[in-house]
């Protein structure tokens, strides 16, 4: 299989900055740091990445603090009383964004955190055992319990949230299909066999987390034409 160092001399020559660029790149929280983040707030910027999908991310941002005070800072303990007429009342309110597939995942994945909760300790225990080797099952789960956190939203919620996770972006898929590492965005199990061994490898070679392999394979892809 092709050396990691293939992608770090790309993306250093596309960047002559790469030196900074990876020394400020995101890196994963360690367990205990993950485990210590209340749920509240784990399920606030997974609500934050939903109501953000498709949207503009300044608007979403800039309308966060609101998000917060009607959603009760997003205490699962509280979202999970609130009646459906509740939330179909927030169509009405025109300070937050008024969409009530996504409002409805508000509901839907307090309720997937309180599972977590009963099942864990707290969502933020799960998300903090994660380990890199299984990530694509850990994320399959997450998935299929979780509501609207397909495609790309579920990986940006968790990068953001220091769990180590890739994100597929169109360069880093570029990246390895223009090397036969894969053949596109992994989808059946053999594909993210494929692309789990080649990142478990790249780990032990380089030493960098599933979080800067990711980030690095994005860089090294040139300016589209």
């Amino acid at each position: 299989m092709l050396s990691f160092s293939h992608y770090v001399e790309q993306a250093s020559a596309q960047h002559p900055d790469f030196e900074s660029k990876l020394h400020h790149a995101m890196k994963p929280l360690a367990e205990k740091e993950l485990a210590s983040i209340p749920d509240d707030r784990w399920l606030s910027c997974l609500s934050q990445c939903v109501f953000q999908s498709g949207f503009n991310w300044k608007v979403v941002a800039n309308k966060w603090p609101r998000f917060e005070e009607v959603f009760c800072n997003f205490r699962t303990d509280v979202l999970v009383m609130w009646p459906q007429e509740q939330y179909e009342q927030f169509m009405q309110d025109d300070t937050i964004i008024r969409h009530m597939a996504k409002i409805n995942s508000v509901y839907e994945n307090a309720l997937f955190f309180t599972d977590l909760q009963r099942e864990h300790g707290s969502a933020a225990a799960w998300f903090a055992s994660w380990k890199p080797e299984d990530y694509a099952a850990n994320l399959k789960v997450f998935r299929k319990r979780g509501n609207r956190v397909g495609g790309r939203t579920g990986q940006i919620f968790l990068r953001r949230m220091g769990v180590d996770s890739p994100i597929f972006s169109d360069d880093m898929i570029l990246a390895l299909t223009s090397k036969g590492v894969i053949d596109g965005v992994p989808t059946s199990k053999a594909s993210w066999k494929a692309f789990m061994d080649a990142m478990l490898r790249w780990r032990d070679e380089t030493g960098y987390s599933l979080t800067e392999l990711s980030q690095i394979l994005s860089w090294s892809v040139g300016p589209r034409r």
